[in-house]
């Protein structure tokens, strides 16, 4: 089982509910250019790989690339943060 969170180009309402990708790791995992945030405050939880998921463009597998470290640190404990506090929605997927 894992737990997916959401990636948007929309800008979060609550700041505390989304962590911006910088533009360089944007780059590193050849995404687009435009701002985009991974939501912290929802996710999907499913049994790997998912039914729903689609390979990479390059047709390297379903990952586009790992997060650097500081990132993903920010990322998972922000996305704690919320679920701690019973404020994430989790949909099972599975």
């Amino acid at each position: 089982m894992v737990t997916v969170l959401p990636i948007t180009h929309s800008p979060p309402h609550d700041q505390a509910a989304a962590v911006e990708i910088p533009a360089a790791v944007k780059r590193h995992l050849r995404l687009d250019d435009a701002p985009s945030w991974i939501v912290v405050s929802e996710g999907n939880v499913f049994d790997w790989p998912g039914y729903d998921l689609r390979p990479t463009v390059t047709g390297g597998g379903y990952a586009y690339g790992f997060l650097p470290p500081r990132l993903f640190s920010r990322v998972v404990t922000a996305f704690a943060g919320f679920h701690r506090r019973g404020r994430s929605r989790l949909t099972s997927r599975s």
